[in-house]
């Protein structure tokens, strides 16, 4: 990318919070019952999104897929010009040939699967879901076999996924996912937040296994393998892999929610939700980092932040 490049605005629209699995980490735990968003409601916000310029809008839920609507708002989003329209999800709904075959064909630019284990062991114990891995792998290989290229991974870092990072990684390598995203896990509030001490690792010993795992990505020549949410001073030499400081290039982003709106979802993280101690004063890499989650200092300290020299 140039660097002179203009930023791409991106309008992340939630469609409400209901979702078919059950994560136990998932930071909407708390938010299921709240009132989906009606068709005629996300139209009118697509149409908005369109009216302020935005270059891409990324559907999401909860999970938007099991919308029955949820083809029409991508075919809306396309018609009218929106030059990418994006979705995250659990993949459930791809293991289903003909679902998949309806969702590429209703234009859908890109699809950010989230995978949380290397088996179903690991990833269902996760979901609370039975059977989520195989249908979010036999998803993957649904949409190979409908030529569908843009297939994209995260993984949320938790305890009983930590250490099999690596496995992880290999998966994705199989199924040559180029773009992933390695996410620390936010116990701002919801399921990491209500079990804390079962779901948050120490970013000192999680680091580990993440850089592991995106090194797996380099070596395969995929250089959009990123972590997020995690302070810069354990990624030292992985600047180019961090999500945040992409995304201050790439991306003025906002997100339309049932319960909020949030204009500039970068600033309002690193006011609300990130910080950083007097423990980073004098680091190298200070202004480029976020620093780590607020809650994660309430609960564990600081001892583990080290200013880069």
């Amino acid at each position: 990318m140039k660097k002179n490049a203009p930023q791409k605005t991106k309008i992340v629209l939630f469609t409400g919070y209901s979702c078919n699995n059950n994560c136990r980490f998932c930071i909407n735990s708390n938010k299921r019952e709240l009132l989906e968003k009606t068709t005629d409601e996300l139209i009118k916000e697509i149409y908005l999104a369109k009216k302020k310029k935005a270059d891409i809008v990324e559907i999401i839920g909860g999970e938007s897929t099991i919308r029955h609507d949820y083809t029409h708002l991508i075919s809306v989003a396309k018609k009218i010009g929106i030059k990418e329209v994006l979705s995250a999800t659990n993949g459930k709904i791809f293991s289903d040939f003909s679902a998949a075959k309806k969702i590429v064909n209703s234009g859908i630019s890109g699809l950010i699967f989230s995978l949380h284990g290397h088996n179903s062991k690991t990833h269902d114990y996760l979901t609370r879901s039975k059977g989520s891995f195989n249908e979010l792998i036999k998803g993957i290989e649904n949409l190979k076999k409908l030529g569908f290229k843009s297939i994209n991974g995260n993984t949320t870092i938790v305890k009983p996924n930590m250490r099999f990072l690596p496995r992880i990684a290999e998966l994705y390598a199989k199924y040559k996912i180029r773009n992933v995203e390695y996410i620390f896990v936010d116990p701002t509030y919801g399921g990491a937040y209500d079990n804390f001490k079962e779901l948050v690792p120490k970013i000192s010993k999680a680091s580990v296994f993440m850089r592991k795992a995106v090194d797996i990505g380099i070596n395969c020549g995929y250089k959009q393998w990123k972590v997020r949410y995690v302070p810069l001073c354990y990624f030292n030499g992985y600047e180019r892999h961090i999500s945040e400081i992409n995304e201050r290039i790439l991306f003025f982003t906002e997100h339309w929610a049932p319960d909020f709106k949030n204009t500039n979802a970068l600033v309002s993280r690193q006011i609300i939700s990130r910080k950083k101690t007097a423990r980073c004063k004098g680091c190298a890499v200070y202004n480029a980092c976020e620093g780590i989650w607020a809650e994660y200092i309430k609960r564990y300290g600081d001892s583990e932040l080290k200013a880069v020299k």
